[in-house]
């Protein structure tokens, strides 16, 4: 079925005006359900048949399925406390071109001893629909671990959730480091005490990465890539992200240490709406 999206995302924006959104495919497809104890997720999620990507987009794990996945938005352990509309499948979907510079930084990140871990890759555009439909209600149910020092109201005017965002172009993904041999990280667990994401390392969600200072997703001065506050050893890992990511083509959104877009992009104008599945 071809869809012609029109979103209240870009009705709120000067930019609408240039922004296209190409009509796709949009098989159904059934969300995963997440086990109560995994290991480092996994990267080698197999395509699904039933699933036809547009032209130059892939799954990453079919170009690199060393690179470790951990989809938050198709759990519920992200800021808004559900699996977001538009990801059926704990995937990371990326541009051909993305993917491919993405392969080149991990062989540099193993030659050191580390693995890329993605959160987010391509994200629908439906998904940012999501998002604002979710700003304008008044669950908090995530706050506490999310967003503990920032109202609500101010997540999209201080920029920590945009529409249209430059992940629906598909060269854009949140990601970090894993130290080698990958640890094992537990699952989260719905109604679990929430913890703040600027809590050290040891006190908030026990992931297996190195420490950045934060947790992803953490909307919060703290995690500006460059923000004071942090240690030593915190800031060299997230200047040991900069660089290897800088060195394969992409850039370091200022104000969230895990965001990066390709710097020659191949849709820098196109915001597509198939699902993750």
């Amino acid at each position: 079925m071809r869809l012609l999206i029109v979103t209240l995302a870009c009705a709120l924006l000067a930019a609408c005006g240039t922004t296209r959104v190409p009509a796709s495919s949009s098989p159904s497809v059934s969300p995963s359900a997440s086990s109560a104890l995994s290991p480092s997720p996994s990267p080698s999620l197999s395509p699904s048949p039933s699933v036809k990507l547009p032209d130059g987009f892939v799954a990453l794990s079919d170009v690199d399925s060393s690179i470790l996945e951990d989809v938050r938005y198709a759990t519920p352990h992200n800021f808004v406390g559900r699996v977001v509309n538009g990801y059926e499948r704990p995937r990371c979907l990326l541009t051909r071109v993305a993917a491919e510079a993405l392969h080149r930084v991990q062989q540099s990140a193993q030659a050191r001893g580390y693995s890329l871990k993605v959160y987010d890759c391509y994200r629908p555009q439906r998904a940012v629909d999501d998002f604002v439909r979710w700003a304008d209600n008044p669950d908090q149910a995530m706050k506490a671990e999310f967003y503990p020092q920032v109202d609500k109201s101010q997540l999209f005017p201080d920029g920590y959730i945009g529409g249209p965002t430059a992940h629906s172009r598909g060269s854009t993904l949140d990601l970090t480091l894993v130290a080698l041999p990958a640890a094992a990280q537990r699952a989260y667990r719905p109604g679990e005490p929430l913890v703040s994401c600027t809590s050290p390392a040891g006190q908030r969600f026990p992931d297996d990465t190195l420490d950045m200072g934060t947790g992803f997703d953490c909307f919060d001065p703290l995690a500006h890539t460059a923000a004071g506050g942090i240690d030593q050893r915190q800031r060299a890992n997230r200047d040991l992200l900069v660089g290897l990511m800088a060195d394969g083509g992409f850039t370091n959104y200022p104000k969230e240490w895990w965001h990066y877009t390709l710097d020659h992009e191949p849709f820098p104008d196109t915001y597509f709406d198939f699902p993750v599945a």
